[in-house]
């Protein structure tokens, strides 16, 4: 029988709101400094709508972020004032923190890599970055946002037809992990599309992707994303 409101928590898995928006900036390739703010607000609610319709509970930040998102698309629309300068630009409201954060981001991972009186110094998980570091080929690490991404173009060569319907026959989120789970433990790594049978549905996918977020979130995984090809590969910690 389907388990009933599964849910899986985003908190401490992935990025948060702030990672979104560096996402967005990034897949358009945007210029920071001057960000499209109507595209970029609709991209993000397709975003948090694409979340919400996989039962996954976020923080409220996302929230306010797409609040003050389509807060700066209105005061764009609107005719500016006498009192207003010229330079005076609604969007470095979003700017000025983007840019702090980014800042913020590159020197915690400049930190992380250093060894500052020996590795007793900062806690690491076993076998860090060794997935990555045996690999001949480029990888570099992905979150959420890459994998909501692989996830989607899969949905969209699924037809239309194919409705989504959940069946008491239907794989569970906890089997699909143990499924999963089974095949790295027998091949070490796989690549994304690896998971999914030849002619997936609906349900199928979504399953897999609760799976591979809870999996994420139990540290039972990695995902890694070629730096070249852009192909996902899933490896077994």
């Amino acid at each position: 029988m389907q388990e009933e409101i599964y849910k899986v928590q985003l908190e401490n898995i992935f990025e948060g709101p702030m990672d979104l928006l560096v996402h967005l900036i990034k897949k358009n390739e945007l210029d920071i400094y001057d960000i499209p703010v109507a595209m970029v607000t609709e991209q993000y609610l397709q975003y948090l709508e694409w979340i919400k319709i996989m039962n996954i509970d976020f923080a409220g930040e996302f929230i306010v972020m797409a609040s003050t998102l389509a807060q700066i698309k209105s005061r764009m629309l609107l005719p500016a004032t006498a009192d207003e300068e010229e330079d005076d630009d609604p969007r470095q409201e979003i700017i000025k923190p983007l840019i702090e954060y980014l800042q913020m981001k590159s020197a915690a991972e400049q930190l992380s890599e250093r060894h500052i009186l020996g590795e007793a110094t900062f806690v690491r998980s076993s076998d860090h970055q060794q997935f990555l570091d045996e690999q001949d080929e480029p990888y570099v690490q992905v979150g959420l946002f890459e994998l909501i991404d692989a996830f989607q173009k899969i949905l969209a060569k699924i037809p239309d037809d194919l409705q989504l319907e959940f069946t008491p026959d239907k794989i569970s989120v906890k089997e699909r992990i143990t499924q999963i789970a089974d095949i790295l433990e027998a091949k070490g790594s796989v690549t994304f599309d690896q998971l999914f049978s030849e002619q997936p549905d609906k349900t199928e996918v979504i399953v897999t992707f609760l799976a591979v977020l809870e999996m994420v979130k139990l540290t039972l995984i990695r995902i890694a994303q070629h730096a070249q090809t852009g192909v996902l590969r899933l490896f077994y910690v």
